[in-house]
């Protein structure tokens, strides 16, 4: 290593001089006078070159700190000896003498920061809980300890990596901080000098400056949120929303905005450790209800780095000894390609009204890019999902005091929903009602042909035989599909809207105490079955098969319902509420014109298909009115 030579301490010379010109007692005099001189130099001396260290040793304001942080000029480093540089050295340090705690809150948040490694340990949010009535924890416990805190830094020196999250870092303050304020951390040793400050305000997002120097150079080091969410509470065994249930595999997401342009991924398509230089607006990981987002000052040069961990869970949540199935983890890393990273960190629920009211940086440099409430995924029913969403909010907000819950706004909606379809349905039984007019004569026709070969092209005479007839009656073939199809788009968009709304998290009905889980007494479910089979079984249908009538009847209300016996109980009562609709609507139309005549027809159709003799044991469904 090149000598550095300190120009102080070369300036400090023997001080001898009159070696000639006097007696023996003036020589020990001078000598002494100069040699206390040099004693008081140094005396002096030493406090200055020792200040940063004691500074870094107290709980002081952020200026001393960054006084503290400034490393000494190489003309300041002697080599007389090792003790002159381990002074040195000692000057450049600064880190705190043990762990402490910083806590900062607002109305919507209560953050816990350790100074080790300048850390979230624990991210309280004020207006949610778990299942077991305690406020909700962002920070995903059992994946923090595996795979790191929030707010830890990462870089492509793993040893490096380690240092900076294990660091005692000094604080700014170790009492509470209200919001809107700041925090900083600071951390200096052997040449690496790193400054960690997070602002607050009102809202749910902060702001995170990162600057980490390596011998005054700048590191590339990334601001993390490593694995996973609070809300996952599948992690944990024994807990009061999933005891007793088997695990539910996590739907976690990758999500992005690239130029305006929004995309997900599922947690499994995730790649570990994958870095990507891109203009990224926001980089998020979230589940179907909160989100941890980061979003750059400069997405020009933003860098992200992707996590994917697995964890092994045990099946049955009771029985830690039950099989083992793995669960998917990921996380994501955001900052600078210059170094000096700046961004903002969301970590909350995944509500419009919220996620609305915080955007990305635009072109100007200003908040003024895509928000985040892109992050709620309603995919190709958004058009449609958006209003039905706004609708449901709006009526759960008009109900007021005392039924003021989203239980009862799903009732209303879906009643209004098949309101609203109805003609749809009558239009559907008026065209069913044509077909079975007409469908004597079409059976003769296919009895005309029924010695044709599949391929034998005379099969197209018959087929226009058949156009010609339905075109004399004003049939058309598919009016039975299409009101279904007019249907099927709202239907998948109420559906998206229910599993995506956040507000439903935790809402109760009745024994209901909670709309995004499934019911815990399964009587929905049981009611969906039951409500389905006498539906199908009071719908005449005589133009149908009887084995397609019997898989009707009875496979499609059971698979219907054991699909739904694991669904968030909100969309079961969705659904039962529409059976119910369609039963009532049904026993209506069974009373009128329309449907006495289709039930006359499916009798007569159904007496001709018994055997002669009236022997009656072989059994066909029938509509009942």
């Amino acid at each position: 290593m090149p000598e550095i030579r300190n120009p102080n301490l070369e300036s400090q010379g023997s001080g001898g001089g009159g070696t000639g010109g006097g007696d023996f007692r003036s020589l020990i005099l001078f000598t002494f006078l100069a040699l206390a001189a040099l004693m008081v130099y140094q005396y002096f001396q030493k406090p200055a070159a020792n200040t940063p260290a004691n500074q870094a040793q107290q709980t002081q304001s952020q200026a001393q700190q960054a006084q503290s942080s400034a490393p000494p000029a190489p003309a300041e480093i002697g080599a007389t000896g090792s003790k002159n540089l381990a002074a040195s050295a000692a000057a450049a340090t600064v880190a705190a003498p043990s762990e402490s705690k910083t806590i900062v809150e607002n109305e919507k948040f209560r953050i816990t920061f350790t100074n080790k490694g300048a850390q979230v340990q624990h991210w309280i949010l004020k207006h949610y809980t778990d299942s077991t009535g305690k406020p909700l924890d962002m920070v995903q416990q059992q994946t923090a300890e595996s795979f790191g805190l929030p707010l830890s830094l990462y870089t492509y020196d793993n040893a490096l990596t380690a240092q900076l999250n294990s660091a005692l870092y000094q604080p700014s303050t170790t009492g509470p901080v209200v919001a809107p304020g700041s925090v900083s951390f600071h951390y200096a040793a052997n040449g690496l000098d790193v400054v960690k400050t997070f602002s607050f305000d009102s809202t749910y997002a902060i702001g995170v400056h990162v600057n980490v120097k390596r011998n005054g150079e700048p590191v590339r080091a990334l601001v993390t949120w490593p694995a996973g969410l609070g809300d996952m509470e599948e992690f944990t065994a024994k807990t009061g929303r999933f005891s007793g249930t088997t695990v539910v595999p996590t739907q976690s997401m990758f999500g992005w905005s690239i130029d305006g342009k929004q995309d997900t991924e599922a947690a499994k398509k995730v790649s570990g450790n994958a870095t990507f230089d891109q203009p990224y607006e926001y980089a998020a990981i979230m589940d179907l209800y909160f989100a941890a987002a980061m979003l750059p000052d400069v997405p020009s040069r933003a860098t992200l780095v992707t996590f994917h961990h697995s964890i092994d869970l045990p099946s049955d949540l009771n029985d830690p000894n039950s099989a083992k199935k793995p669960a998917e983890v990921i996380g994501l890393a955001m900052g600078d390609q210059s170094g000096d990273t700046q961004l903002r960190l969301y970590a909350g629920p995944k509500e419009t009204d919220i996620l609305n009211s915080i955007h990305a940086i635009g072109a100007d440099g200003k908040p003024t890019g895509e928000s985040l409430a892109s992050m709620i995924q309603y995919g190709w029913w958004g058009i449609i999902a958006k209003p039905l969403y706004l609708a449901l909010r709006a009526l759960h907000s008009m109900l007021g005091p005392g039924i003021n819950n989203w239980g009862w706004a799903i009732i209303i909606i879906t009643v209004v929903f098949n309101v609203v379809l109805l003609p749809t349905r009558i239009w559907t039984m008026k065209s069913s009602l044509k077909m079975m007019r007409i469908q004597p004569r079409l059976d003769g026709i296919k009895k005309k042909y029924a010695n044709l070969k599949i391929n034998d092209p005379k099969r197209a005479e018959m087929q226009a035989e058949q156009m010609a007839i339905m075109k004399e009656e004003g049939v058309n073939m598919y009016g039975g599909c299409l009101p279904l199809l007019l249907q099927m788009p709202l239907f998948f968009a109420y559906y998206r809207v229910l599993l995506n709304a956040v507000e439903l998290r935790q809402a109760h009905w009745f024994w209901l105490t909670d709309l995004s889980m499934p019911d815990p007494l399964h009587v929905l479910p049981i009611l969906i079955i039951g409500t389905m089979f006498f539906v199908q079984f009071i719908t005449p249908s005589p133009g149908m098969d009887p084995a397609q009538r019997r898989m009707m009847a009875i496979m499609m209300p059971a698979i219907m319902g054991f699909t739904l016996w694991h669904f968030a109980s909100g969309l079961a009562l969705y659904w039962i509420t529409g059976n119910i609709i369609n039963l009532i609507m049904q026993v209506a139309i069974n009373r009128s014109k329309i449907g006495k005549e289709m039930h006359e027809i499916a009798a007569r159709r159904a007496a001709k298909k018994l055997p002669k003799g009236g022997n009656t044991t072989q059994r066909v469904i029938q509509g009942r009115r």
